[in-house]
Parts: C-alpha cells; sequence; structure tokens
C-alpha cells in the first residue's frame, strides 16, 4: 500500500495511539486522529513532540467518541486505512460493567459502519490478550490466535468482557457485511514501554508504584509483556501486508515475568531512582483483605499464582514482527517516568544525590 495514504487513528491522545500516530508519521504517511474534544489536539502534538516529531500539515484532527454516532462519517472521510486503538481502559473497576462493554463494542462498530460507507481499505483493531485469556480453568498451556476467552467462566473481569465482545462483534460485523472490507486484529499483552505524556496509562502503573513504593511488597502475579513500540510496529505491518487480513496476531514478547522479577529488573537496570522498589514478597492474605476494602483490587485477587503463557510466532512468522526483550521495555517505561516528573520527590532526590549508582543502558526510543 502507498505510503502517501491517508491513516485514521482513533484515541491518538492514548499510550498506544500516539505512539501509532509517531510511527505512521515517520513513514510518511498523513494521518488523522480523533480526540473526543477540540481540547486535546495539543495534548497529541505535545507527545508527538516529545517522540521528536513536528508533523506540520500531515497531521489532521476529528472530534468524535465512542458513545455516540456524531463525528464518525467525517473522521473517515478520505482516509484508505484505520487504526482503531481507542477503547475505555480504566484503572478502577467500573461499578456496572456496560460502562466499558457499551463503549468498546458499539464504538467498534461505528468505526466500521463509516469504514464501509467510505469506502476504507482495511481496519486494524486493537484487541487484547484478555479477549484469548479469561475465563478458562486449564493454564498449562500456551494461549495462541485459535484462544477465546470464555465469558461464561469464573472470574471474568468487566475489561475481558468488553475487549471479547467487541472483537467478537467486529469480526461478525465484516463477516456479515463488510462488502469487501479488510480487517486484521492485534491482541496485546501488558503494554509497557516509554510514555509521552504526562497522563498515567493504566498499563504501566505496576512501574509507577514499584518506583514510587506504592505497594508494601510483591504480591504474586505474573504478566507477558510487550513494548509500545513493538505493537505500534504490529499495527502497521497489520496495516499493509497483504496475509494480515482475516487474522488475529497475538502481541507478546516472551515468557511471563513475575511482578518480583519485575522489580529485580528495575533494581539491577536503573540507579538510585530504583531505592524505593520494594524487595519482600508480599502475602496473598495482605491482598485478599485489602480487597476487601478496595474492589479494584479484586481483579488482582482472581490472577494469584495464576501464570499465563502466550506465543507471539504467529506475528513473526507471518509478518516478520521483531519485538524487543521485556527487560528493555520495563527500564525504558521507568526513564520515561522519570523524565516525565511522575516519580515521587523522594526518589528524585535520591537520583540526584547519587552518582555512583549503575546508569540505565539499552537500547532507547
Amino acid at each position: 500500500m502507498s505510503r502517501g495514504a491517508t491513516v485514521l487513528v482513533t484515541g491518538g491522545s492514548g499510550f498506544l495511539g500516539a505512539h501509532c500516530v509517531a510511527q505512521l508519521l515517520r513513514a510518511g504517511y498523513a494521518v488523522r486522529t480523533t480526540v473526543r474534544s477540540p481540547g486535546r489536539e495539543e495534548t497529541v502534538r505535545a507527545m508527538l513532540r516529545t517522540a521528536g516529531i513536528e508533523p506540520g500539515d500531515a497531521l489532521g484532527f476529528a472530534v468524535a467518541d465512542l458513545t455516540a454516532d456524531d463525528g464518525w462519517d467525517a473522521a473517515v472521510a478520505g482516509c484508505d486505512l484505520i487504526l482503531h486503538v481507542a477503547s475505555p481502559f480504566p484503572a478502577t473497576v467500573p461499578r456496572d460493567e456496560n460502562e466499558l462493554i457499551v463503549p468498546a463494542r458499539d464504538g467498534a462498530l461505528r468505526v466500521l459502519r463509516a469504514a464501509r460507507k467510505a469506502g476504507v481499505r482495511r481496519v486494524v483493531l486493537t484487541s487484547s490478550f484478555a479477549a484469548m485469556s479469561h475465563g478458562h480453568r486449564d493454564l498449562d498451556r500456551t494461549f495462541t490466535e485459535t484462544d477465546w476467552t470464555d465469558l461464561d467462566g469464573p472470574h471474568v473481569s468487566a475489561y475481558a468482557k468488553s475487549k471479547t465482545l467487541a472483537e467478537r462483534a467486529a469480526w461478525d460485523f465484516v463477516e456479515r457485511h463488510g462488502d469487501g472490507l479488510a480487517l486484521a486484529v492485534v491482541n496485546p499483552v501488558g503494554i509497557l514501554g516509554p510514555m509521552l505524556g504526562g497522563d498515567m496509562s493504566t498499563s504501566v502503573t505496576l512501574i509507577h508504584r514499584l518506583l514510587n513504593r506504592d505497594m508494601p511488597g510483591l504480591p504474586r502475579l505474573s504478566y507477558s509483556l510487550v513494548d509500545v513500540r513493538d505493537v505500534a510496529d504490529l499495527h502497521l505491518r497489520a496495516m499493509t501486508d497483504p496475509a494480515a487480513p482475516g487474522e488475529r496476531f497475538l502481541a507478546t514478547a516472551g515468557e511471563p515475568m513475575s511482578v518480583a522479577e519485575v522489580a529485580r529488573v528495575l533494581r539491577d537496570r536503573l540507579d538510585d531512582t530504583a531505592r524505593r522498589v520494594p524487595t519482600r514478597r508480599l502475602p496473598d492474605l495482605v491482598l485478599r483483605v485489602a480487597a476487601l476494602a478496595d474492589p479494584s483490587l479484586r481483579g488482582a485477587v482472581y490472577e494469584l499464582g495464576k501464570v499465563k503463557r502466550s506465543s507471539g510466532r504467529k506475528a513473526r512468522e507471518v509478518l516478520g514482527w521483531q519485538p524487543r526483550p521485556s527487560e528493555q521495555s520495563i527500564v525504558d517505561t521507568a526513564r520515561s517516568l522519570v523524565g516525565l516528573g511522575l516519580v515521587t520527590a523522594a526518589a528524585q532526590a535520591s537520583r540526584a544525590r547519587g552518582g555512583g549508582g549503575r546508569r540505565l543502558s539499552g537500547r532507547s526510543a
């Protein structure tokens, strides 16, 4: 596909959306991105400046919201390709799961309907590993693109339901009503990597909390991880490769890492900024008791001791995708948090006093 094409990115002020916009602009595409209000336009431009990009006329904006029909036809008009990245991902559990499900599912359908009407060639939908890995009792295996979350299984979170139902609805729409519209889906695991703005992304709060010692210890939790830059790269590959339409691509960098392993990487690879990172294990009982008072912790309780393995083999073999190691993503996440002033004053004061600590190393943005 020609790099002179115009690409719509939904949710360009988000963590992943901003990186998608940045990579598209670097690749020579004209980009339009949706924002929920005109005031977010400067937020996007500031994030791009952090990435070293001054887009000029190559970047345009459209105001549209996942919860309303208004604005989507105008947002899509004249676009050849769409990366539908926007979806609600709150830091806390909503009182009503439909607060997540409805905008995720209906928003995806609004984008697809507008895309079909405008004659868009291909849509890449950002789904999630959560649409594959929840509700299963048998975890002694490796999840792949053939797996779907069992909505009738135990302890399926509202977020997992929203991503599963949105992706199912998208595939069903394209099959029944697509009229030749091509769809590819990217399913990332937990996304880390450098933040481009000060709004805290839900997916990097683990690193933020460890650096600021906002948790008293290390819970018995494990996560598969992937870098935001590599997820954006996979979106561009799924947007252009002729083998991508009709396929799901699981974006994962490797074996799951426990919170204790993540903390160890921070301590080993950072200077004194990481001195506040906890070292002791947090007993399961402490987290269970805390969850009684804090509903946002209940999802974590259900994941205690679980290790969910995932395979990125398909993306590597079909699209030539090569993600960087999770350890580097952890380090670069921490570096960006420090650079954006999101590490507590006590930790930064320690860093300023340091000088004998180990320097950050490795691949950077």
